[in-house]
């Protein structure tokens, strides 16, 4: 019954509560990231979602949009700024995507969406199970190893908490996340995080950008 129905109400609830209560911090962000940039705020990235079906997470920017004389935006470090960073390191980038979750395309627990090109290189078949559960703003493997872990040890963090989904894990899962707020670990990308299981690079640097490397594990078991 939780999984069908409960997962959800609870999702809307704890969404809408939450954003009443952080809407003028939001507002703020937005409004400085509108003086800082001189655009919109919010970062949209497509992707994958409950049943492999796409979707827009809303972020808030946390880099430039500077780009060099080829037309070429500019590397990762030239175009962060100091509220962007203090935004990564406190997760509050994330905080937009309680609307995500009230549009019913994320849930508050639950595996993290990832992009197409980062699924095409893990094993199919656990990708498919993956996308039984529509993703989350945080799930296991947040809480144990956040980015500090590889996309494959990531995964199977997710078939743990598929595997063993109900209402208790999911308020554990809340209470220990935020607890994670407090402290840095597995805030920075660790060397491997986006290696696969033969170590071939799932993503570029610039995490803006969809990126697929041909030879990447297709279908492996």
């Amino acid at each position: 019954m939780y999984k069908l129905f409960g997962k959800l109400i609870l999702d809307v609830i704890v969404s809408l509560c939450a954003l009443i209560v952080i809407l003028p911090i939001l507002l703020v962000i937005s409004i400085i990231l509108i003086i800082y940039t001189g655009c919109s705020p919010f970062f949209l990235q497509n992707r994958v979602g409950r049943n492999g079906k796409l979707f827009q997470v809303i972020k808030f920017k946390t880099m430039t949009d500077d780009r060099g004389f080829d037309g070429n935006l500019l590397p990762d470090d030239q175009r962060v700024f100091p509220l962007g960073t203090f935004l990564r390191r406190c997760s509050l980038d994330e905080l937009p995507q309680l609307f995500n979750v009230i549009k019913g395309d994320m849930s508050l627990i639950g595996p993290r969406p990832w992009i197409s090109g980062q699924l095409n290189a893990l094993p199919q078949r656990y990708c498919t199970k993956r996308h039984q559960v529509r993703p989350g703003l945080s799930g296991l493997a947040q809480i144990y190893g956040r980015n500090g872990i590889s996309f494959c040890n990531r995964l199977c963090y997710d078939m743990i908490y598929i595997g063993n989904l109900s209402f208790g894990m999911d308020i554990k899962i809340m209470f220990l996340t935020i607890l994670r707020l407090f402290d840095r670990k597995g805030i920075q990308q660790c060397k491997d995080a986006f290696l696969d299981t033969r170590g071939n690079a799932l993503l570029q640097n610039d995490l803006s950008q969809d990126s697929y490397f041909p030879g990447m594990l297709k279908d492996a078991e």
